[in-house]
């Protein structure tokens, strides 16, 4: 089974994007507004399994592009895992963003460690997470 690596969405549409993404969210987002949160971003790594064309990981960083990012987002699909593609995924986009001056990252206390051998350090943070938000939020608004 070969992963290929790539930074850009071309070619890549929702159908690609399932498979179990969002394990345990209580409310993931659908195909089509997790392939809006990656166009949106500022930066992402894929991992593409080569013989199903299906997207098996991705990382993403939002950012001002001059001093700060945030990576909100790292996964890998279960059956995938232990393959080193998380920590490829991370490395990555770690390079991508190294002229910013703080790349911030909010992760559970059982995955630090994960992110200590990328060449992260434990800090202290805060958030609010709003869980009926969960599956995205699409603006309905119209362009005036």
């Amino acid at each position: 089974m070969g992963i290929v690596f790539r930074d850009k969405l071309d070619g890549i549409g929702s159908e690609q994007l399932t498979g179990g993404f969002f394990d345990g969210w209580p409310n993931p987002p659908s195909p089509s507004t997790f392939l809006k949160l990656l166009e949106q971003s500022y930066a992402i790594e894929l991992a593409i399994d080569e013989q199903t064309g299906n997207v098996v990981g991705f990382i993403q960083a939002i950012s001002d592009g001059v001093l700060s990012a945030y990576v909100p987002l790292l996964e890998v699909l279960p059956e995938y895992k232990g393959q080193g593609i998380g920590s490829e995924l991370t490395q990555r986009i770690l390079q991508r963003l190294q002229g910013l001056y703080m790349i911030d990252l909010l992760c559970d206390p059982d995955v630090q460690t994960f992110y200590e051998k990328q060449g992260m350090q434990r800090s202290t943070g805060m958030s609010i997470r709003h869980y009926s938000n969960q599956a995205g939020h699409i603006d309905n608004k119209q362009n005036d």
